[in-house]
């Protein structure tokens, strides 16, 4: 039986990785978990993701991207025997903490970070800035120039200042009806 330590129970903890390494820490400490019989002290592992909107090759293509790049979150209770197994998982750097005592996450950062993982709407990833300059790259007004004057991350919009006739007119564009100058 694994020896507990004080004061801790059930609760989600930060793992540090290296960069880039977030999901093979998480397939890695998943196979340790079964092999080494641990399920009652350590029961689950999550790489934080959210997806995004982003443009490729002028489509809108959806992609998971890491909410926390070097971060794993993993709930377990821990003892000697499941702070060494996590800690000893390939490309597991450490807990988040202080010193060798892993500090857990609240339930309300959790709750933050699970509702930023586990949204249904996809974001767009905003490339652009209020003052940019931008090409418009289709539409009624492909080949306009203009300047962005508002965005809506929410909706995938943007508000751009097209001259016409010698006057600003505001047009409403999708972010991929438009192009960084």
């Amino acid at each position: 039986m694994a020896k507990q330590a004080k004061g801790t129970g059930r609760n989600w903890y930060v793992l540090h990785t290296y960069s880039g390494y977030e999901d093979a820490v998480e397939k890695a400490l998943r196979q340790r978990i079964e092999a080494l019989n641990m399920q009652d002290y350590i029961f689950d592992v999550r790489v934080p993701k959210e997806t995004q909107i982003v443009i490729k090759r002028g489509e809108p293509v959806q992609e998971k991207k890491r909410i926390f790049p070097g971060y794993v979150l993993v709930e377990m209770i821990v003892t000697d025997d499941s702070w060494y197994v996590v800690r000893n998982t390939p490309n597991v750097t450490g807990f988040v903490g202080s010193g060798n005592i892993p500090v857990p996450v609240t339930p309300e950062e959790f709750g933050i970070i699970e509702k930023r993982a586990g949204g249904e709407e996809p974001k767009f990833k905003i490339d652009f800035r209020h003052g940019d300059h931008v090409a418009i790259a289709s539409g009624p007004f492909a080949n306009y120039d203009g300047i962005i004057e508002k965005i809506d991350p929410e909706k995938g919009k943007v508000k751009v200042l097209v001259s016409i006739f010698d006057r600003e007119t505001p047009i409403e564009l999708d972010f991929t009806q438009v192009k960084k100058k």
